[in-house]
């Protein structure tokens, strides 16, 4: 991870903790995790939005002004609200795509699940993904959610990623194992 990115993780981190932690404590994780859909939502959605997060010519309190009535105007969870308002005092508002993340693999652990990401050369279907889901879920021990995304170059197979595990199962990394051992024999 570069740096720049290491230190917003590390930003993002800390005050996710703090938000979950206390919509934890408000049992609010469910309007929580409504408020942070809707804000990643947003953020897809508007151009204007990642602007003024990311812009260091926009001033803090324009920032501030800006997060907090368009928070208010979503009707977000009130911890998610002024959470949002401390980091654009203090001009963190930058790292709120790394929060969005965090957030979620927090809520995620507190329900016992876990985010496989699988990239396969065509769509899974939904039998097929319900399936590789029950199977993964019976090797973790939690529940999992598929992230399926599809990448025509892999040829065929899967490629399985569960936290820290990899499984690359792809036709492509196949053949480029019988080229590496063709190449070491002449």
């Amino acid at each position: 991870m570069s740096e720049p990115a290491s230190i917003s993780a590390g930003i993002a981190d800390r005050y996710a903790t703090a938000i979950f932690d206390i919509a934890a404590e408000s049992t609010s994780l469910d309007q929580l995790e409504t408020s942070i859909n809707d804000l990643a939502a947003a953020l897809a959605d508007s151009e204007d939005l990642r602007v003024v997060i990311s812009s260091p010519l926009i001033s803090r309190d324009e920032q501030a002004a800006a997060i907090t009535a368009v928070a208010t105007k979503m009707g977000m969870d009130e911890v998610l609200r002024n959470a949002l308002s401390v980091m654009a005092a203090k001009r963190r508002l930058f790292v709120v795509p790394a929060l969005i993340n965090a957030l979620r693999t927090r809520l995620s652990e507190a329900r016992g699940e876990v985010t496989a990401d699988v990239v396969s050369a065509k769509a899974l279907t939904k039998t097929q993904s319900e399936k590789l889901a029950k199977t993964l879920a019976t090797r973790v021990g939690k529940t999992v959610k598929i992230n399926a995304t599809v990448d025509e170059s892999i040829i065929g197979g899967l490629v399985v990623k569960v936290g820290s595990k990899m499984i690359d199962s792809s036709i492509r990394s196949k053949l480029d194992s019988l080229q590496n051992a063709m190449k070491e024999v002449g």
